[in-house]
């Protein structure tokens, strides 16, 4: 949230957008830009908008440098920095009349753009390259940071591209420098951001290395997918520790592949995970139905992006929830995380592990594109000293792998770890796993011993968490990404009687649910997709109808001044907004 000092020019907050065609760097300058805004000291955010191209379209990555912590995207735009024409156009809507506009302006063509020709610097220097640097540097002159740790950290950046590189980089961040503080001082535009060198220490995590170092953590030791945005990112970070995580990572022939690789892995004693997108994950239903019969465990990574079919393939959505839900045919039991910070993308990536072995079932780990593109610091947490339980038996002569117990589980064994045969059966089978068709017998006793998971899982579900006033009169609801957003936004807002619930577990629900929900006076969903898909899920559950929502379904994310405005005419619509369930009238059926 932006701090007004005495002088209300001058700011302790900046938003910076720069925008440009696949291609032209952005990755590069938001990649620079974080890491020395974060080695100087400072609070940053960053995440991005790009188009599904290689090459042309328009991308764009957002900025935030904070005095506080900052970990939500605003609309709000103080800087915009675009290095071609087409961006001026499109992000319009993101530009006020205090925004500077900062570009070659020959290209540009628009008054109101602040002339910073990057190219034409960057040929002076030697290599057209080195423009991304240069803009890099412009970003950072304008707001008055970096300037003093650019040398050392170019250095550490492309010390082993060799001294012309460096020296060449160095001489274009310094050129971009001098350009934005110029820029800035035409502007009168100042601001005060005090430095933190504790900052410098701290976590620079994206939601894809936070999902994927929460895997390895939870003892994830083989990964298997084929590639789809963007759900690749989660496999590429796997791919980057796998060394170090000693994990076997693997890009399968298609998403059919992928996940009957996991299931195999896990038959053999590994814990496997795959990361897919929704229309890779389509194809792994099947797979996910031989989870449910054989009872083989398996965590399924799913970042979402908007649908039908290949929809918007780079942008985001909360889309896929009620796919999660029902995916696979037949009745078996699983478990549907979304974490909403990178913290909780870490812990519940491991829970995930420890879940699904235990109770033999899929465990999703549900973002969204947005998620995994989105990096912020954090200060680094403790991670408790955790040795992940082993749930697999050492098998004798006669061991029964579907062995019917009390609380439907049965005792795992892996083949080669006993002297027992561990059969599996994708048909209906018993407890040796030999196929069955005795419909009323055992084939009977078999879905009844796999559905008592469900009871178990029930019991085990994650509580929601409650941020705000305690004695709410507005309650408004969300799950997954949504949540550092949702919690900026009330604080924007002002509403002082609301609190915000979220959900990181969304299926199976917390018995709580309804109790907190029915405390309030007025219920508010907030979803990233079109039809209220976590509503429908609470209703379904509870017989609750969440009567409104705040919905968004256009590719993006939430941003944290938008949803504020949606929050307060949310609170003022008066009517009753939660229909709850009739109650049964005795004597009646």
């Amino acid at each position: 949230m932006k701090i007004k000092s005495a002088d209300n020019r001058v700011k302790r907050e900046v938003s910076i957008v720069l925008s440009g065609e696949a291609g032209q760097g952005i990755q590069s300058i938001e990649t620079i830009l974080i890491k020395l805004i974060k080695q100087s000291g400072y609070n940053v955010f960053a995440t991005k908008e790009y188009m599904s191209r290689v090459r042309g379209g328009v991308n764009a990555t957002m900025l935030r440098v904070s005095q506080d912590r900052a970990a939500a995207p605003v609309d709000k735009t103080d800087i915009f920095i675009p290095l071609e024409k087409e961006a001026l156009a499109r992000y319009a809507y993101r530009l006020d009349k205090n925004t500077i506009i900062a570009g070659d302006a020959a290209l540009l063509q628009d008054s109101r753009v602040n002339d910073i020709a990057f190219g034409k610097i960057a040929e002076a220097l030697g290599n057209p390259l080195f423009s991304s640097m240069v803009a890099a540097g412009a970003a950072c002159g304008i707001i008055g940071i970096g300037k003093e740790t650019a040398d050392d950290f170019i250095q550490k950046l492309f010390g082993k591209k060799g001294e012309e590189t460096v020296n060449g980089n160095i001489k274009a961040f310094a050129a971009g420098y001098e350009a934005g503080a110029r820029t800035a001082v035409k502007n009168n535009f100042k601001i005060k951001i005090d430095k933190n060198i504790k900052i410098q220490d701290e976590f620079m995590l994206s939601g894809a290395d936070a999902v994927a170092i929460g895997a390895i953590a939870g003892g994830c030791s083989a990964a298997f997918a084929y590639p789809m945005t963007p759900g690749t990112s989660v496999f590429t970070a796997l791919a980057e520790y796998s060394h170090k995580g000693q994990i076997a990572v693997e890009q399968a022939e298609d998403e059919i592949a992928a996940i009957n690789m996991a299931l195999g892995a896990w038959y053999a004693g590994a814990r496997a995970m795959v990361s897919t997108s929704g229309g890779g994950f389509d194809l792994m239903t099947e797979g996910v139905s031989l989870a449910g019969i054989t009872e083989t465990p398996v965590v399924i990574h799913l970042a979402q992006r908007p649908g039908p079919a290949t929809g918007y393939p780079t942008r985001t959505e909360q889309g896929d929830l009620n796919l999660a839900l029902h995916a696979g045919h037949g009745d078996f039991a699983r478990v549907i995380l979304a974490p909403g910070n990178t913290l909780q993308a870490f812990e519940l990536a491991r829970k995930a592990f420890d879940t699904a072995d235990k109770y033999q079932v899929p465990v999703f780990i549900m973002t969204d594109q947005y998620f995994v593109d989105t990096y912020y610091n954090i200060p680094r947490f403790e991670v408790k000293e955790h040795k992940n339980q082993n749930y697999i038996v050492e098998t004798k002569e006669g061991y029964k792998r579907y062995a019917l117990t009390k609380d439907g589980i049965s005792p795992r064994g892996v083949p080669g770890f006993g002297t027992g045969c561990v059969c599996l059966d994708s048909d209906e089978h018993d407890e040796d796993g030999r196929i069955t068709e005795d419909l009323s017998g055992i084939g009977l006793k078999m879905k009844e011993k796999r559905m008592k998971k469900s009871a178990l899982l029930n019991a085990a579900a994650i509580k929601p968490s409650l941020y705000g006033n305690k004695n709410y009169k507005t309650i408004f609801i969300c799950w997954g990404s949504v949540l550092n957003t949702a919690l900026e936004a009330i604080k924007i807002s002002g509403l002082k009687d609301a609190a915000i619930l979220h959900y990181s577990q969304v299926y199976p629900l917390h018995k709580s649910t309804a109790d907190i929900i029915k405390k309030a006076k007025k219920a508010v969903m907030i979803e990233n997709n079109q039809t209220g898909q976590f509503a429908g899920l609470i209703k379904k559950e509870t017989g609750l109808d969440i009567g409104h929502k705040i919905l968004r379904y256009d590719g993006l994310a939430f941003s944290a001044d938008g949803l504020a405005e949606l929050m307060k005419k949310s609170a003022a619509i008066k009517g009753k907004k939660i229909r709850k369930p009739a109650e049964k009238k005795k004597g009646r059926r």
